[in-house]
């Protein structure tokens, strides 16, 4: 259940890449930033508003690292929310699903794309460190495409490549792109239909509903004793929630990309010393390491290089 839970947070984040429009903020600053790709911006903006108004389902396939995994899904609009679900085809056939989820909710990610959030006042927005350019794309599902491609302005996030149904806007495929042009892990719709009349989906054996949190309010649960501070951070990424003091998690994102940097202290000495597991273009980084007098466990996971999250948890320290 925990890895169909995973590729469902991916899958979501992958259907609702471009919620609330990356080009509100790119427009805005289009006349002194000419290096914005308006056409690309454009279409990630039909494909924001698309997501908001368009009922589908379908099949789709997640390949990473030579495993694929095939997952029924559907996307329901209706009453000022949304509703997803998502089961499992391959493997234990479990099934995900959030319900109600609504239209109106910004989340910081979105935020951040809007321009809203800890940007520079001159920022060109989330084109300040992404590349944004149209290209010709092949049929997925059977239904002409717009590919967009999305490389990164430095070393410290990941590229993507999304195929947009030329229709409908709807993101059909989308690749995230490592360092040497290497794909990392590929979604794509086998077949989509866009109608509000559901099909019959496959009996699930373990159902599990995702929860809307509310950042506000959210609380740790295993805080430290002593409040920290990360000291570096890639530029453009900013806070989704108000973690701060000794919460034992900090969660990051800059509009495509996310992570979350956890913490906890140790009763014990620990080897110096880093392990690491890559799954398609997620890292998970787990650092044994002293801050001060105290033994720590620092763990980075989410969408980034390896050198990223090193570089974040070697900055962690204590507050004074």
């Amino acid at each position: 259940m925990t890895s169909l839970f995973s590729v469902s947070k991916k899958l979501f984040r992958y259907l609702l890449l471009a919620v609330f429009s990356v080009s509100t903020s790119a427009g805005a600053n289009a006349a002194s930033c000419p290096d914005d790709d308006a056409v690309a911006l454009s279409w990630l903006d039909k494909m924001s508003r698309s997501l908001r108004q368009a009922n589908y389902h379908g099949v789709v396939t997640l390949q990473r690292d030579g495993d694929m995994q095939v997952m029924q899904v559907s996307h329901i609009v209706g009453d000022g929310s949304s509703s997803e679900r998502l089961v499992e085809l391959t493997g234990r056939g479990a099934q995900v699903e959030r319900l109600s989820h609504p239209l109106d909710c910004i989340h910081p990610g979105d935020r951040l794309l809007r321009g809203e959030v800890l940007l520079p006042e001159k920022s060109c927005g989330i084109a300040t460190h992404y590349r944004f350019a149209v290209t010709p794309g092949e049929r997925v599902a059977g239904r002409e495409v717009v590919r967009i491609v999305i490389e990164p302005r430095d070393i410290y996030r990941f590229g993507y490549v999304v195929d947009l149904d030329e229709e409908t806007g709807i993101m059909l495929k989308a690749q995230t792109i490592g360092h040497g042009h290497k794909t990392l892990e590929t979604m794509q719709f086998a077949n989509i239909v866009y109608s509000d009349n559901l099909p019959e989906f496959s009996q699930a054996d373990v159902i599990h509903t995702a929860q809307h949190l509310d950042p506000q309010s959210a609380s740790a649960q295993y805080p430290v004793t002593r409040a920290w501070s990360i000291g570096w951070l890639p530029l453009g990424f900013a806070a989704t929630d108000p973690s701060t003091g000794t919460s034992e998690r900090r969660t990051y994102t800059d509009g495509f990309a996310v992570f979350s940097v956890f913490l906890e202290e140790l009763n014990v000495e620990v080897r110096a010393g880093e392990g690491l597991v890559k799954r398609g273009g997620t890292t998970s980084y787990t650092r044994g390491m002293r801050i001060d007098d105290q033994p720590v466990l620092v763990t980075v996971i989410g969408e980034v290089p390896v050198n990223t999250a090193r570089m974040v948890a070697d900055s962690l320290d204590w507050l004074p």
